[in-house]
């Protein structure tokens, strides 16, 4: 059934593929009528994630963002099939690093880097940033159920040098690649929330106290990794610039938590700066405290 169901999707994935990019965002925008205003995907979800984070806008401030956010998840949606045929030359034109020897300096350290990330404009295309690096570098990311779109998820994402590694894979990934002297850059997209059970750390998330992510700081400080925060702007439809802002050189140093929480705030200023362009179909905020 699995395999069915990618024989008959593969070739429109592959016909999208292909379209000029203009034809690609006309194709978006009439996605964005089904998604949006037919089916309401998430729409629930996204509508209470905008609310609770952004209470401070009136609520057709709010629906504003909530329809930016639908337009701008299609375009994602399909910039990322768009990646199966898109050649060196047009990702160097969309996705570009602005800083890019910050990055580069903090190799020459010779340790390995622990690359952090938000759920924030394209994540996809920042995989295209191992064109320009030495280091081995690793993209984290959960498996899907169905193996032959899991393979093409894979094939896609690892189409500019980048070695895909699943969430369970990552720590025994760490540790064989420290063992054997190999030097890498793992990226880390924390900003998700954790499983209850799993949960470290409560921190105050847009003014809301939840449970928030400690694995990537946990495994930098077991295996003494930098660490790197990666800040992605939209610029304009199908075109962004990532920066590069060092977080620690000394991880050992940072109290527990303190480094977690460092993130999150950024990811805030991401949010507040343009919250259009956040994932809110995740529910971010499905733990809360409760007084």
């Amino acid at each position: 059934m699995q395999f069915l169901l990618f024989i008959l999707l593969y070739p429109i994935l592959w016909f999208i593929s292909i379209l000029p990019f203009r034809i690609l965002y006309l194709l978006s925008d009439g996605i964005y009528i089904l998604v949006y205003t037919i089916l309401g995907y998430r729409k629930k979800t996204v509508r209470a994630n905008i609310a609770l984070a952004l209470p401070h806008l009136s609520i057709k401030e709010r629906i504003v963002i909530e329809k930016k956010f639908y337009s701008h998840l299609c375009d994602m949606f399909l910039e990322m099939i768009k990646t199966m045929s898109l050649t060196q030359k047009q990702i160097d034109e969309r996705f570009k690093f602005s800083n890019l020897d910050v990055y580069l300096d903090l190799e020459k350290k010779g340790k390995s880097i622990a690359l952090v990330c938000a759920h924030y404009a394209s994540y996809e295309w920042v995989l295209s940033m191992n064109n320009y690096i030495t280091f081995k570098g690793y993209g984290i990311y959960k498996k899907i159920a169905n193996d032959y779109f899991d393979k093409l998820v894979r094939d896609i994402r690892s189409k500019f040098k980048a070695y895909l590694i699943t969430t369970k894979e990552t720590k025994s990934t760490i540790e064989e690649n420290a063992k054997n002297g190999v030097l890498a850059v793992y990226g880390f997209a924390s900003d998700q929330t954790p499983r209850l059970s799993k949960n470290l750390n409560w921190h105050h998330f847009m003014g809301i106290e939840t449970p928030i992510h400690v694995g990537a700081e946990s495994l930098a400080k077991r295996y003494n990794l930098n660490v790197i925060f990666l800040r992605t702007k939209k610029l304009k439809r199908g075109y962004y610039e990532a920066s590069f802002e060092v977080m620690t050189e000394d991880i050992n140093s940072i109290e527990d938590y303190k480094l977690s929480e460092a993130f999150m705030a950024k990811v805030e200023q991401q949010i507040y700066d343009q919250p259009e362009y956040y994932l809110w179909t995740h529910k971010r905020w499905k733990h809360k405290k409760k007084n």
